[in-house]
């Protein structure tokens, strides 16, 4: 059953190892993550379901990470102190798999390490979760409908599963906020940004999945598919999106939102 959900971001420098002096440059999303974590330990779940943009893509398949147990570092950022592990999860995959095959392309995986996009958010999250399960989740280049699809059909087996299950989709916003972003800056990433939140405050799914090719384009946004692929799962269920956190002071947009259930 479902009993949590959630949108984070991802970014490594959240990791205090890495982040250091810059923490308090993005203390609203870290402030935004601890409290989020107390909400999720509170909702006492067994599995947690992340979903991440930088996984093994495959641009025409969704894909499960079916490993027997998962590792985490942070390496690559300079921080060879921090670990995480994990343990796997092999049932629920098999059967949203099961549900899935047929109606839409999915591969199973077997990669031991995580990538950012999961560990970040599950380094957060996991605090008081040690022997939590997790399954992780990389979306496609499928269009959004597709996602939101997919997102339908795992929602099923989620319901059914007797484990308490939370899902979280990770993704940061747009990239472009500032002269400096990642992306070439442009003023469509903050426009794609008000205008998401916007539309994620009034559970207006559908004016998400039809905004402007070209301002998501612009945006250089990471997130967009795993949130469609939330938007499926949450589909039918009522809750009440409430924002934690929004900020982009290095020009990316980093977003935290619960879906409470009502």
């Amino acid at each position: 059953m479902l009993v949590f959900s959630a949108i984070c971001p991802h970014p490594p420098i959240l990791i205090p190892t890495i982040g250091k002096d810059n923490l308090e440059k993005i203390k609203k999303t870290q402030d935004a993550m601890k409290k989020l974590e107390e909400d999720l330990y509170a909702s006492k779940p067994e599995l947690i379901v992340i979903i991440s943009p930088h996984g093994a893509m495959i641009p025409d398949a969704f894909s499960i990470n079916l490993n027997s147990s998962y590792k985490a570092n942070f390496e690559e950022f300079g921080d060879f102190q921090t670990k995480l592990e994990f343990k796997s999860s092999p049932l629920l995959a098999m059967k949203i798999k099961e549900r899935v095959e047929g109606a839409l392309p999915l591969v199973l995986s077997s990669i031991d390490n995580l990538d950012h996009g999961a560990a970040v958010p599950l380094f957060y999250l996991t605090k008081h979760l040690k022997d939590i399960e997790i399954l992780p989740i990389t979306y496609s280049f499928l269009d959004y409908q597709k996602h939101f699809e997919f997102g339908q059909l795992m929602k099923k087996e989620i319901a059914k599963s007797e484990k308490r299950i939370a899902v979280i989709a990770s993704g940061d916003m747009s990239h472009a906020l500032t002269q400096d972003s990642p992306a070439r800056y442009s003023p469509k990433g903050a426009e794609f940004d008000k205008k998401f939140i916007q539309f994620l405050q009034k559970k207006d799914v559908k004016g998400i999945m039809k905004m402007d090719s070209k301002l998501i384009d612009k945006a250089a946004e990471c997130g967009l598919r795993s949130f469609m692929i939330l938007f499926g799962i949450l589909d039918e269920y009522k809750y009440e999106p409430e924002i934690y956190s929004y900020e982009g002071p290095f020009g990316v947009g980093y977003l935290v939102a619960n879906f409470r259930f009502v």
